[in-house]
């Protein structure tokens, strides 16, 4: 089986992808980095999380070779479903999760990490957003595959996949580890399971106050307080993705 571990940018996902990657390691999984290897699928699954890419039928057709051979292993993506993914998920073949964040805080964290690559003179994947109109084009983008991912879920029962919140993730983290071993069919109590747990949970890597003090390996955080775009974004900033996402902020839950 192929675990995909989904996620819109900035939003936990690096992080929550580990935790699933770590639990499934220690019930048995394969290792995706050395799938990559024995199966020769360095141009499909790329970066250090065995990233890959859009959801096309070539790529997943790639990736289900090992799948079909009996490997179970955990990969990443940003990507929206495509009707292929549909397909293999019905046959039980890809199991996906999908984590998401407000957007007005993806978005301030896309342009912070963008700004940052390029005062270092090391421009990188969130630089050409690092200003506000570009970012927020940029994640209104992806919105539209977080609908997507919304849409699975509700309206193609056969089609499982675990909607994740970010914020939820990381104010009640026991809950939500909960869920994804639920999902994963994987006994949360065995000893095997505690240390991946303990690994990656947000008070390792947070003050108390939520406030970061460290980008741990893993945990990919930088900032971890919730609502940090009232305070960091200006009234015309905050007024301008209220208009643009209002449509998306009532569905996700969050206040606009």
């Amino acid at each position: 089986m192929i675990i995909l571990s989904v996620g819109m940018p900035r939003a936990g996902s690096g992080w929550y992808y580990n935790l699933t990657n770590d639990l499934m390691l220690a019930n048995g999984a394969q290792n995706a980095h050395q799938i990559r290897q024995r199966f020769h699928l360095q141009g499909i699954l790329t970066e250090v999380n065995c990233n890959i890419g859009a959801l096309t039928p070539r790529r997943l057709g790639a990736v289900l070779i090992p799948c079909l051979l009996g490997n179970t292993f955990v990969i990443k993506a940003h990507s929206a479903p495509t009707p292929f993914a549909r397909q293999i998920m019905r046959r039980g073949w890809l199991k996906p999760t999908y984590i998401y964040r407000d957007p007005r805080d993806a978005l301030l964290s896309v342009m912070e990490n963008g700004r940052r690559a390029l005062e270092r003179g090391r421009p990188n994947a969130f630089s050409p957003w690092a200003e506000f109109d570009q970012a927020l084009n940029f994640m209104a983008e992806y919105l539209h595959i977080w609908e997507a991912w919304m849409d699975v879920d509700t309206k193609h029962p056969s089609e499982q996949v675990l909607l994740v919140r970010y914020e939820d993730l990381l104010l009640d983290y026991d809950h939500e580890v909960a869920r994804l071993a639920s999902f994963l069919d994987l006994e949360l109590q065995q000893p095997q399971n505690q240390q991946a747990i303990e690994r990656y949970r947000p008070e390792q890597a947070l003050r108390s106050s939520g406030q970061a003090q460290t980008d741990r390996k893993g945990l990919h955080f930088s900032h971890g307080k919730i609502g940090r775009f009232r305070q960091k974004m200006s009234p015309q900033e905050q007024a301008a993705m209220a208009e643009r996402l209002s449509p998306h902020l009532e569905r996700m839950g969050y206040p606009i």
